[in-house]
């Protein structure tokens, strides 16, 4: 009984992990949605996204950063910076917006990070998403709360 229990458990732990392999694959065939009508591209119902351009309910939202005397080139650039510190490749870069992909240690999913900078209202406006799989643990959220942690310290370093 017990040596049926622990083959059963392992054929588990086997199709587990194989499904999370296969995930892995398929989330590295995506890519970021982008702008939609000038918008970053609303979460959809899985918690594993969050998104500060458009505030449909609190599981989804971030609040955006607002730094209207800096310029839109200068907060591409330390942007840049800091999330290529963080782990971060770049994919898209246009005027006002860049999308990069930080990619996990284990399995390889992909998650995109969007930002999209608002000259008018000097926003900076975030979403970040896992291409697969319904919950990240919270770790889009934690990855943009860090984000804005050492954007917030470039900034007031700069002053």
């Amino acid at each position: 009984m017990l040596k049926t229990i622990l083959v059963i458990m392992a054929i588990l732990l086997i199709v587990i992990i194989i499904t999370l392999f296969i995930q892995g694959v398929n989330s590295r065939k995506g890519k970021a949605p982008g702008l939609i009508d000038g918008k970053l591209t609303q979460c959809s119902i899985k918690p594993n996204c969050v998104c500060s351009d458009i505030k449909i309910d609190t599981q989804h939202y971030i609040s955006p950063l607002i730094f209207p005397n800096i310029t839109v080139p200068e907060k591409s650039s330390f942007i840049k910076s800091i999330i290529k510190d963080m782990g971060g490749i770049i994919i898209t870069e246009r005027e006002n917006y860049l999308s990069f992909n930080f990619t996990s240690t284990l399995f390889r999913f992909v998650d995109d990070v969007e930002i999209r900078l608002d000259s008018n209202n000097g926003a900076i406006h975030f979403r970040s998403a896992s291409r697969v799989g319904t919950s990240d643990l919270g770790a889009n959220r934690k990855r943009i709360d860090k984000l804005k942690e050492l954007i917030k310290k470039y900034v007031s370093n700069e002053k």
